[in-house]
């Protein structure tokens, strides 16, 4: 322990700060976001708790935050993609973590509770872990919270049914749902990242495979869009009308699940959903095939099932799992199920995340300074975070948007 932190070991901090160092000089929308927003006082004294992948990108944007001023605890969103060393980094520069890697169930639950525990005024949320817990566990502690701003499409859903059944008593930010988020972090961050966790896991070559991407959504768009780039014949399976038809008209494959069974060496899922692929889908999988998860939660397969079906289960590289049919096929499951981007490697590129966290600074930051005259429930990211956070990025590559001459707005404002 470092102060009330409850982390792995401290001694793995040097390790951490090298990976959070590492952000900090190939971040520069949220070095700017900090100098020219967050350090104006207005989140100054604020208790502040995140739940998030607890990695290096992560790392930075708590720290920001803190050097602006809040109190900041921090715990995981998901058991695998903690990084212990991250963590005591994070302890050491005065930031409160409850986290470790790989915990079990009761310590992952304890951590999110003495999250929560902390009175937060402002919560940066993932999956809604916190929000719903406030809600179930510490309602009394509701009172405290100005608003809270969600990352995932996973707690945007949570968020929306919350709204409906009128159980939120404040507003929370739909950071996901943001522009600057969900058509990088969500598309190219996930796409990219989850392909390269599948070929660093396995060592095997995607050319030629058959890659089944399931939804196509944003996620789904990036992974087919990855998959491609690297030679794979890439086939979607998606419930939206649509969607499927839109991602025929994109030049992939479009099937139905079942036939995809037949055909796939890959299974990649990025739906937000549950059982996507199920024991009808492995009972039809040819022997070898990869099975890896971009989705939220570990449910987008139906793993107990698997576990059921199988008469082996042996781990036979690391981050891979095999489980071997009783007919002698072989099925690999990436992560445990888990998101193979993160629980397998190191996440989205520090770039795309430098923008995501610059959406979650600035909401958190706009929370701190309207909240008060904010209605309950789920609301849209301001239209102006979006275009600040654009704005700083494409400076910071040296290029100025165009402009509109008076007569083009003119036209524009003009019906006649």
């Amino acid at each position: 322990m470092i102060g009330d932190s409850i982390i792995a070991d401290p001694k793995l901090a040097p390790e951490g700060n090298r990976k959070i160092d590492w952000v900090a000089q190939h971040a520069p929308v949220m070095n700017n976001i900090f100098e020219k927003h967050l350090s104006d006082g207005a989140l100054r004294g604020r208790r502040v708790a995140m739940t998030i992948h607890l990695e290096a990108k992560t790392a930075y944007l708590a720290v920001l935050l803190s050097e602006a001023g809040a109190e900041v605890t921090v715990s995981g969103s998901n058991p695998l993609s903690t990084q212990d060393d991250v963590c005591a980094a994070l302890a050491e520069r005065g930031v409160r973590v409850f986290a470790s890697h790989d915990p079990s169930d009761e310590d992952f639950e304890g951590y999110l509770i003495r999250t929560i525990e902390t009175a937060p005024e402002i919560v940066i949320d993932d999956g809604a872990e916190l929000v719903s817990r406030l809600l179930i566990h510490r309602p009394d502690l509701l009172d405290n919270v100005l608003g809270a701003s969600e990352e995932t499409t996973t707690g945007i859903l949570k968020l929306k049914a919350m709204t409906a059944e009128g159980a939120l008593p404040f507003p929370v930010l739909a950071a996901n749902d943001a522009k600057m988020k969900h058509l990088f972090d969500n598309r190219y961050g996930t796409g990219h990242s989850a392909i390269v966790s599948l070929l660093a896991n396995t060592n095997l070559f995607l050319s030629g495979k058959a890659v089944v991407v399931m939804g196509f959504g944003w996620v789904g768009r990036g992974l087919a869009r990855y998959a491609d780039g690297m030679g794979a014949r890439v086939i979607v399976c998606e419930p939206d009308p649509v969607k499927l038809l839109e991602a025929y008209s994109e030049g992939y494959e479009v099937m139905n699940s079942m036939q995809a069974a037949e055909v796939g060496d890959v299974f990649l899922t990025g739906t937000g959903n549950l059982k996507v692929l199920r024991t009808e889908h492995f009972e039809r999988m040819k022997d070898g095939a990869l099975l890896a998860n971009a989705g939220h939660y570990d449910h987008e397969f139906d793993l107990a099932g698997l576990k059921e079906m199988a008469a082996a289960e042996r781990e036979v590289r690391r981050n891979v799992t095999e489980y071997e049919l009783p007919d002698g096929r072989r099925l690999h499951v990436l992560a445990r199920g888990r998101l193979v981007n993160i629980a397998a490697g190191d996440g989205h590129p520090v770039e795309i995340m430098d923008l995501t966290f610059s959406v979650q600074a600035l909401a958190a930051h706009y929370l701190a300074k309207n909240a008060a005259s904010m209605p309950g429930g789920l609301q849209p990211i301001p239209d102006e975070i979006d275009e600040l956070v654009a704005r700083a990025k494409l400076a910071a590559l040296g290029v100025e948007p165009e402009h509109l001459t008076e007569e083009q707005i003119s036209y524009q404002k003009s019906w006649r």
